[in-house]
């Protein structure tokens, strides 16, 4: 039997905030360039306000990569949380328009609003991401329904969660309900910073909890700290069955039951980096959930980063599956 969704995403509910700047002016409001960095309120305030030309769009890693699977036609849940303020009611209003269920309703009490991301924009493409988690970051076990992860053929993780118990939690949850049902669980690492915090942890969920991580090379090699990626990749895939590992313009490697995939990338010069992992996700886990072989899965989420590092903003902009198709990765109407 079908179930209601076929990726579910748990992650921050947060409003990307863009604008473009060059590098004297992150030297002078002491951005630190290409990373993310959490703010607090007053910092937040003070960078929006030094924006100029902002562009607002619903964002949140894993709330990105589902945009992504939801313009390939799959049926998409999201578990988030956002304040019932003018922010929250855009962000859940704007993710329903694009086909995800958002599954939590806005929240009316307490004093945290809605999460926000400043993200400054370089000339070379670079985003520096300056994050205030507001109440994104109280997301709990409480707010995982057990007829959404339970329904879920797949669930994705936000590693960016884990800075929080309650979050870790949620993921734990999320994780047990979707397997226990027959899906499959995983992660994407977010951010190296985020590993080095909870090191431990994020290898215990790996090997006791999921069934695929994807992360970039300095994630990925963040986990065991070998000398070289390969060592890392080769001791990831022990503890997991689907390691990917997303190497810039140098293509993704996969591990799959010990079995090692390469998937090379033509390197472009990006309009704007931000969102190129979210949605290099978004066509590997469409290929996953639609049962594609490792290298079509790989093809897929280039493709897929590769429109959206074509032009501002986190999301498509083009259909993905006609890409998919002039890449002759499947014919047309074969892709249900």
């Amino acid at each position: 039997m079908q179930k209601r969704y076929q990726v579910v995403g748990i992650g921050n509910a947060i409003v990307d905030v863009l604008t473009r700047s060059d590098d004297g002016f992150l030297t002078h409001m002491g951005i630190q360039k290409g990373i993310m960095q959490l703010v607090e309120k007053d910092r937040a305030e003070t960078l929006y306000e030094a924006m100029t030309n902002r562009l607002e769009a619903p964002g949140g890693s894993v709330a990105n990569t589902l945009a992504g699977i939801g313009n390939l036609g799959l049926k998409t849940g999201f578990i988030g949380r956002v304040r019932d303020d003018a922010l929250g009611r855009f962000y859940a209003d704007t993710m329903a328009a694009d086909g995800t269920d958002f599954v939590n309703a806005p929240v009316g009490d307490g004093d945290l609003p809605t999460s926000r991301s400043m993200i400054f924009v370089s000339p070379d493409g670079e985003r520096s991401m300056n994050t205030y988690l507001g109440i994104s970051a109280e997301l709990g076990p409480e707010d995982v329904a057990e007829d959404v992860a339970a329904e879920a053929e797949i669930v994705f993780l936000e590693g960016y969660l884990f800075d929080k118990d309650k979050g870790k939690d949620a993921f734990v949850r999320t994780a047990r309900l979707c397997r226990a049902a027959g899906g499959k669980a995983g992660i994407a690492i977010s951010d190296p910073f985020c590993v080095d915090r909870h090191r431990a942890d994020f290898l215990q969920l790996i090997e006791h909890e999921l069934d695929y991580v994807i992360g970039n090379e300095a994630e990925i090699r963040s986990l065991f700290q070998q000398e070289d990626l390969d060592a890392d990749l080769k001791r990831v895939a022990q503890i997991c069955d689907l390691v990917v590992c997303t190497r810039s313009g140098d293509g993704v490697t996969i591990m799959y039951k010990g079995a090692r995939t390469d998937v090379s990338v033509t390197k472009v010069v990006p309009v704007d980096a931000t969102g190129a992992g979210d949605q290099f996700a978004a066509g590997f886990l469409y290929g996953l959930a639609t049962g594609r072989d490792m290298e079509t899965c790989g093809k897929m989420g280039c493709i897929a980063a590769g429109e959206v590092i074509a032009h501002m903003g986190p999301r498509p902009e083009k259909p993905l599956l006609p890409l998919f198709e002039s890449a002759a990765l499947f014919k047309g109407g074969d892709h249900a």
